[in-house]
């Protein structure tokens, strides 16, 4: 059985509906020169305010999206490739607490959370791309979105992710990001940084979000455009309906975005954020939550719009087995989802917490998923015949030189997980996963 959406069928019953939303019912700019822009591409206003797309209008600006978007890191090297063969790994954003490392309590973030956050992104082999997984609240809010890119930029040469409180702060951080690029010009031709924007559930177009979507694409700089939508809360309980209303609200701020540049670089993904009605919590943890993931990509992908996938994340709020379950699943499940940029590494407490000892653990998940997203390859190399016809008799495959020399690359390594026997682990310390983590986080901190 195919996971996320199962057929043509389905697609179109996706976008059909999407359509019909913008068409019938549309979205509420409150941005006036936006508003201008779209009723000279052809919207018209509703009785009640709200501006209504056409079919048409949709279908010319979806024309003009690139097919896939590419992050360089600042030697100029290409470092995340949404059409990638290999997955690309990168933390979340924004989240409210930290879980300490050091203390195990879970408190605000601080710039210093930050500051650890870029140096672990900067040495963890399977972390393509950064992100300050808080916000540092010991700075006033108008300094913390800057001061997140300024601490990220400095730890590490990686591509990174930022969310600005507004359209003046998204704008003085992409002029801070040109001047490191050595110009506009130069930032557009390599982008390094990703902004994250987009509609607000339910069919709403802020002003801040169009004129972000608008600066980012008269400078060509790579954008995000998805809002957040809470199942049962600001949009249907039904995942098919939450696909459908984000699609619309999604597909109103590509054309936003479109109309102001046509060509300019825009990615979006799943915008579903499953809530339990028993508790009220945010499920990232969820298997709904991972297909809304899953269905989504299929939707872009079918629609030419290039996307990302939400991953390695829990509903728990320790590094414990359930954490290392749900980013487990979640990971596996991205990494054969059809795109290859894959975010939100990192998350505890459904989105609330974000922890470096988790980021350890999914950079050792994210390593397992990269392994299990190669698959398996069939040459006359692999399939090995001659092999068994001189290793046979005398089972003799040990010694053999093919073995030794692929040894290494069909066998994934782990890092942090053991393979030792009983005897071995026990006589080492029989230390749990958990402590391993901890040790890992702690060199990797502390490395020169």
């Amino acid at each position: 059985m195919k996971l996320g959406l199962s057929s043509e069928a389905d697609f179109q019953a996706i976008h059909r509906a999407a359509l019909e939303i913008l068409r019938e019912i549309g979205m509420f700019v409150m941005d006036y020169d936006t508003q201008k822009m779209l009723k000279q591409a052809g919207c018209r206003e509703s009785d009640d305010g709200y501006l209504l797309f056409d079919q048409e209008l949709i279908a010319r600006t979806l024309e003009s999206v690139p097919s896939k978007m590419v992050l360089y890191d600042r030697n100029g090297e290409a470092a995340v490739d949404s059409s990638g063969a290999r997955p690309h790994f990168g933390p979340g954003l924004n989240c409210i607490n930290v879980l300490d490392h050091r203390t195990g309590e879970h408190r605000p973030c601080r710039l210093k959370d930050i500051e650890e956050t870029a140096q672990l992104c900067d040495r963890l082999p399977n972390i393509d791309l950064a992100a300050g997984l808080g916000n540092p609240s010991d700075l006033p809010a108008s300094e913390q979105a800057m001061a997140t890119v300024q601490a990220l930029a400095g730890g590490t040469l990686k591509p990174l992710a930022f969310i600005a409180h507004d359209e003046v702060e998204a704008e003085q951080i992409w002029s801070y990001l040109a001047e490191l690029a050595g110009g506009w010009e130069a930032l557009a031709a390599r982008p390094f940084a990703l902004d994250l924007t987009g509609p607000h559930s339910p069919l709403e177009l802020g002003e801040e979000a169009c004129r972000r979507l608008r600066f980012a694409a008269r400078h060509r700089l790579p954008v995000v455009c998805y809002p957040a939508l809470i199942t049962g809360m600001s949009g249907p309980i039904t995942l098919a309906g939450a696909l459908a209303q984000s699609a619309a609200e999604i597909l109103g701020g590509i054309a936003v975005h479109q109309l102001e540049q046509p060509g300019a670089p825009v990615i979006s993904g799943s915008a579903i954020l499953p809530m339990d009605m028993r508790s009220g919590q945010i499920t990232y943890g969820s298997p709904e939550y991972t297909l809304a993931c899953l269905g989504a990509v299929d939707y872009f992908d079918h629609i030419g719009v290039p996307s990302w996938f939400g991953a390695g994340c829990s509903d728990a709020h320790t590094v414990d087995a359930q954490a290392a379950a749900e980013a487990g699943m979640s990971l596996q499940t991205a990494v054969v989802s059809g795109t290859s940029f894959i975010h939100n590494l990192g998350y505890l407490s459904g989105g609330r917490t974000g922890s470096l000892e988790m980021l350890v653990l999914c950079d050792e998940l994210a390593g397992m998923a990269k392994r299990f997203a190669v698959g398996i390859k069939v040459n006359e190399d692999t399939l090995a015949v001659e092999i068994i016809r001189r290793a046979y008799k005398d089972c003799s495959f040990l010694m053999n030189e093919h073995t030794r020399r692929c040894a290494r690359t069909e066998m994934w390594q782990p890092a942090l997980f053991r393979r030792a026997s009983l005897k071995e682990w026990r006589n080492s310390g029989a230390d749990e996963m958990q402590k391993r983590v901890r040790e890992k986080l702690m060199d990797l901190l502390h490395s020169s």
